[in-house]
């Protein structure tokens, strides 16, 4: 139980990613026009070149938020709570929680990946689940997970039970690990190349590398979500980018070698 709120871990971890998506997103929103320089797209771009309107996208993810707050809360009924590194006596260890932490990462890159992928090549799934996506050719930040709600189960919602189920964490761990993952796609998907953004400094998967993934020209490549890029450069599905100013302002993103249509 958490004293200050009167609210269970349980609670709270299913919670707080959702508050957290929102005030991230919603920084970038209050920032406006101040990030029009560091901008991947101008909003021009953002108007025409996108597929659904911002309100169908609002609409979409608060779904998925409702489901996504109903399914962590079975979740931690079905498990009873996991913690394999700790007793109530006896809270997990710095180490213990790092360590918890890395596996979790490691778990949800590797199943983000395979599926991601495998998703993206079968026709029929692209065509039905997983363009609803990339209906969202210049993404934005509250439009992170904007996506068919199956495919929303099969790669959130699994994806997050077994990053937990198998790194071990504890519900008050998790509210840590998901609410940081939250953060980092909504930060992946903001378009905007703010300087000293650490997220953009620590990770090579951030907003320029998969947004590159997001054009007609980048689909087939930069599949890794959500932390790192081995996968990408296992599989040889990554593709090196440059960052170069625009002349109107803001950045692009160009790759640095030929896109392979097939």
């Amino acid at each position: 139980m958490s004293a200050g709120l009167g609210l269970s871990d349980e609670i709270l971890a299913a919670l707080m990613p959702v508050v957290v998506y929102w005030v991230y997103a919603g920084m970038y929103m209050v920032l406006g026009s101040s990030c029009d320089n560091y901008r991947l797209h101008s909003k021009k771009d953002q108007d025409e070149m996108n597929l659904v309107s911002r309100g169908a996208v609002v609409k979409g993810v608060l779904f998925l938020h409702i489901i996504q707050v109903i399914t962590a809360l079975l979740l931690f009924v079905v498990t009873g709570g996991n913690d394999t590194g700790a007793s109530a006596e006896q809270p997990a260890s710095f180490i213990v929680i790092a360590r918890q932490l890395v596996v979790a990462m490691l778990i949800m890159d590797t199943y983000h990946y395979f599926l991601h992928r495998f998703i993206f090549h079968n026709k029929f799934l692209y065509k039905y689940i997983h363009a609803r996506h990339h209906r969202l050719v210049v993404p934005y930040t509250f439009g992170a997970i904007y996506s068919h709600p199956l495919e929303a189960f099969l790669s959130d919602t699994i994806g997050g039970s077994l990053a937990f189920v198998l790194s071990g964490m504890s519900p008050r761990t998790s509210i840590l690990f998901f609410s940081f993952a939250t953060i980092k796609n909504v930060d992946d998907h903001c378009g905007i190349l703010l300087p000293g953004n650490p997220f953009h400094i620590f990770f090579r998967n951030n907003t320029a590398y998969h947004d590159l993934h997001h054009q007609l020209y980048g689909g087939k490549y930069n599949f890794s979500q959500t932390f790192f890029v081995m996968w990408d450069r296992i599989l040889g599905t990554h593709m090196p980018y440059s960052v170069e100013k625009r002349e109107e302002g803001g950045f692009q993103v160009r790759p640095t070698k030929d896109c392979k249509e097939d």
